[in-house]
């Protein structure tokens, strides 16, 4: 899910949605007018505007189904569906992430969707998005938005380095973007003090997607539908380049490995770090905090044996299964991804769509802050690796996320960290596949 921007109104936001805000989904009133809850992450104003117009426009055509728009928020939304969900409060059309939605599918709390969504909705879709809403023999959410990471970068110093600029069509190789994170690092003219800055406070998504690009998977189902984990070759290069920049070479900033990516943004700003490999909508941050004068530009992500391939969860759109209306739901949510108004959304969350209709629109093809760069990685972007494991979060917070951060900083070396994520990975998984 993407990186977000913690406010002191998420707290309050939790609370009047826990008091006032999940009274439950829609019903039907004395009229016989049918009304819909829609509880919304959006959290940019442009997104929010985006969202609160999409619904005002669907209540002024549809007058036999009103949709009420609730506000949530990414900091609580487990949490707070969990509780919903167990006290039969759900809102109808639920916004959430593919990689929260495993347990609510699994507990029966989402709608099946395959007999209810459109075809037109279903064939705009790629197949590669639906896998990540898909949960044994269920659909459970419809994916409309997505992020890639990319790498986002000082052109003052590029261009005076005379390294060879990527593109998505010929990005840098894992082997070329360390030889270049090197060339860019020193305190001469044009260099800045680090090549490159990984802002790594949360390791394990960034390393299992941006591992997909040389082969990583690390997570293996058999044929008897259990997974288990392995740490082949594949897995290694994106990490092992990682921890070569931090210990060996010294171009990748040891500070940054414990932060999130907006603290990295002013070291961009100044010189300090000359690339940051960033979620794709931290562009508006960017757009919004630089300096004057700032110049910068969004490359690829580096590339391996595998292409360009990344993981991805997108956001997603879900009926909660006690939802009496499950219908006009599905109806609203084909509305709000018609493919103007997926271009709409988008563009409020600086993300990309989904849809290859919408993906191919003028607005999301522009130069202009690397929209272009972002719309032609799309076809490489995958489910993330650990999209439907059970036992994932915990094996996250308690073995990935120390060990990773350990291997980084060069406490550990790889055997050591293999060790871990495979031999205390496999017990922790164990325990939810019996």
């Amino acid at each position: 899910m993407r990186a977000l921007v913690r406010t002191a109104a998420a707290a309050v936001t939790t609370l009047v949605l826990l008091l006032t805000g999940c009274s439950g989904g829609g019903g039907t009133d004395a009229n016989g007018k049918i009304r819909l809850r829609f509880q919304s992450l959006a959290w940019q104003k442009e997104s929010v505007d985006a969202n609160k117009q999409l619904v005002k426009e669907w209540n002024a055509t549809h007058p036999g189904i009103q949709v009420e728009y609730v506000q949530g928020s990414w900091d609580s939304v487990h949490d707070q569906l969990l509780t919903s969900f167990e006290g039969d409060e759900a809102p109808d059309v639920i916004h959430d992430a593919s990689d929260d939605l495993a347990d609510f599918a699994y507990g029966g709390y989402l709608a099946d969707l395959r007999t209810l969504l459109p075809g037109r909705l279903t064939a705009d879709i790629p197949e590669q998005s639906w896998r990540t809403t898909t949960f044994g023999d269920g659909v459970y959410g419809v994916p409309f938005l997505q992020e890639p990471r990319v790498l986002i970068a000082n052109s003052k110093i590029l261009k005076a380095s005379g390294v060879r600029i990527p593109t998505a069509g010929k990005p840098w190789s894992w082997d070329e973007f360390r030889q270049v994170a090197k060339e860019l690092t020193g305190k001469g003219e044009g260099k800045a003090t680090y090549g490159v800055a990984w802002p790594l406070k949360e390791p394990v998504s960034v390393t299992l997607n941006l591992g997909l690009s040389s082969g990583g998977q690390l997570f293996h189902r058999g044929a008897d539908g259990r997974v288990t984990i392995r740490f082949d070759a594949g897995d290694q290069v994106m990490p092992g380049t990682i921890r070569d920049q931090v210990n060996s070479d010294h171009s990748a900033a040891r500070t940054a490995l414990g932060m999130g990516g907006s603290d990295t943004l002013p070291g961009l700003f100044g010189g300090r770090y000359a690339m940051v490999p960033l979620g794709f909508s931290y562009r508006q941050q960017v757009v919004e905090q630089a300096p004057k004068g700032f110049e910068w530009t969004v490359l690829p992500a580096p590339a391996g044996s595998d292409g360009t391939a990344q993981g991805v969860s997108p956001q997603t759109l879900s009926v909660a299964q006690a939802s009496p209306h499950k219908k006009a739901a599905v109806q609203f949510i084909d509305f709000l991804l018609r493919p103007q108004n997926m271009v709409r959304l988008a563009q409020g969350d600086w993300m990309l769509p989904t849809g290859t209709a919408a993906l191919a629109d003028p607005a999301l093809r522009t130069a202009e802050n690397g929209w272009a760069t972002g719309a032609a990685l799309a076809k490489g972007l995958r489910p993330a690796p650990a999209q439907s494991v059970r036992g994932y979060p915990e094996w996250k917070d308690k073995v990935a996320t120390p060990a990773l951060q350990e291997y980084y900083s060069g406490a550990i070396d790889r055997k050591e960290l293999e060790k871990r994520l495979v031999d205390d990975g496999n017990r922790v998984l164990a325990r939810y596949q019996r």
